[in-house]
C-alpha cells in the first residue's frame, strides 16, 4: 500500500434486505422500524399488492409521483400525509417515487422504507432533488436517507426494455462518478467497479433470466451506495439540467449523456478511467467512453438527445445552465466546451477524448 495513500471513510447505515420474493418481508420490516400509521407512496403497479402485505398498518396511498419532484406534487403530499398523522412512509416504486419520499422525509423528518423497482440507486442515498419554476436543486440530509430497502429483482421484471436499460446505465453513471470524485477511498472505488462489472455482465441479458436481473440489481445497489460517499460531478450537473429545466426524461438522459461526460474527465482521471474500461471488459485501444457508448447502443438506450425531445435551439442555454454553479467538476469547463459536449450528445456522435 502506498505511504501517500489518505483518505476518509463511513458506512453507510441503510439496512438491506435483497432476495427474489423479498417483498413479502415488507410487513415485517415496517413492524421492526416500529410505524404504525404507514403513509404508503406506490407506483399503481404495485399498490394493491403492497396494501395487502401492510394491512391495517397503512393509512393513507399516494401514487401521484411525477419525475423530477416538483414542488407542487411535494405540497399536495405534505398535506395528505400531515391530515393523517402518519409515522413513517413506505415508497415502492422507480426514483420519481422514491424522491417524493424523499422530499416528504426532508419537511417532516419522517423515517423511509424504500421498494425500488427500477435499478436507479437513489434509494441508498441521502441526495435529495426538487424542481421549481423549472429549474432543479438538489442537496443532502440524513434525514432522507431510508432507514431500510428491501431489493427484490422479481420488481424489475417486469420493466420495458427500453425503461430496464435507461435506468441500468443511470445506475453505472452513479458509479462512474463516484470512481472519479475527489472524495473517492478504496472501498467505495472497489464497490464501483463492482457494481459496472454486474450491471454490464446482467443488462444486455435481461430477457434470459432472473441472474440477469439479480446482477443488475445488486449492482445499482452497489452504485447507490457509491452515489451516497462521493461528491456529484460534471455527468449529473448535466442530467440535472437536461431534466429539470427541459424536462427530458431521467434515466434516459443520464445514459445519453454519461459516454461524453467521461470523455470530457479522460485525461483528469486516468486510474478511474482505468478502473472504469477494466469492469466493462474493454477491448484493446477501447477507452472507457467508447466502452460506456458500446454498452448503451448493445441495450438499445437511447442514442442522442434529440432521440430524447431536446429541441437544437436549446442547447447554449443548456450550455450557460450547466456552467453556472458546478458540482465537483475536475477540471474548469467553459461554456463553448460545454456546448460541444452538448452538441455531440445532441446527434449521439461516437464521444471523442480529443
Amino acid at each position: 500500500m502506498s505511504e501517500s495513500l489518505r483518505f476518509t471513510f463511513s458506512a453507510n447505515p441503510v439496512r438491506v434486505i435483497f432476495g427474489a420474493g423479498a417483498i413479502r418481508q415488507i410487513g415485517v420490516e415496517v413492524d421492526r422500524l416500529a410505524f404504525t400509521r404507514v403513509a404508503l407512496l406506490c407506483s399503481k403497479r404495485y399498490g394493491a399488492e403492497v396494501e395487502a402485505l401492510l394491512g391495517p398498518r397503512r393509512i393513507a396511498t399516494i401514487g401521484e409521483a411525477v419525475m423530477h419532484v416538483p414542488v407542487e406534487v411535494v405540497a399536495d403530499a405534505l398535506a395528505r400525509i400531515r391530515s393523517v398523522a402518519a409515522d413513517g412512509l413506505v415508497a415502492v416504486g422507480g426514483g420519481s417515487t422514491i424522491g417524493l419520499a424523499k422530499a416528504v422525509a426532508l419537511e417532516t423528518g419522517l423515517p423511509i422504507l424504500a421498494v425500488p423497482t427500477t435499478y436507479g440507486g437513489s434509494e441508498m442515498t441521502s441526495v435529495w432533488g426538487l424542481t421549481e419554476a423549472g429549474k432543479k436543486r438538489t442537496g443532502r440530509d440524513d434525514r432522507v436517507r431510508p432507514k431500510s430497502v428491501i431489493y427484490d429483482p422479481e420488481l424489475t421484471r417486469e420493466l420495458p426494455p427500453s425503461l430496464a436499460a435507461a435506468s441500468g446505465l443511470n445506475a453505472m453513471a452513479h458509479a462512474v462518478e463516484a470512481l472519479y470524485s475527489p472524495e473517492v477511498d478504496p472501498v467505495t472505488a472497489l464497490m464501483a467497479e463492482e457494481s459496472l462489472r454486474e450491471i454490464a455482465r446482467g443488462l444486455p441479458d435481461l430477457a434470459t433470466g432472473p441472474a440477469a436481473g439479480e446482477a443488475v440489481c445488486y449492482g445499482a445497489w452497489l452504485a447507490g451506495v457509491c452515489l451516497d460517499r462521493a461528491q456529484m460531478g460534471i455527468h449529473h450537473k448535466l442530467c440535472h439540467v437536461l431534466g429539470g429545466t427541459f424536462k427530458l426524461p431521467h434515466a434516459a438522459v443520464h445514459g445519453v449523456v454519461l459516454p461524453y461526460a467521461a470523455a470530457f474527465n479522460f485525461v483528469a482521471a486516468p486510474v478511474a478511467m482505468q478502473r472504469i474500461a477494466r469492469a466493462l471488459s474493454a477491448t484493446a485501444g477501447e477507452g472507457a467512453p467508447a466502452a460506456l457508448f458500446a454498452i448503451a447502443r448493445r441495450v438499445g438506450a437511447p442514442a442522442s438527445l434529440a432521440e430524447l425531445g431536446m429541441r437544437g435551439e436549446d442547447l447554449d442555454r443548456a450550455a450557460v445552465l450547466a456552467a453556472e454553479n458546478p458540482y465537483a467538476y475536475l477540471r474548469p469547463a467553459d461554456v463553448g466546451e460545454l456546448r460541444a459536449l452538448l452538441g455531440a450528445a445532441f446527434v449521439g456522435r461516437p464521444p471523442s477524448v480529443g
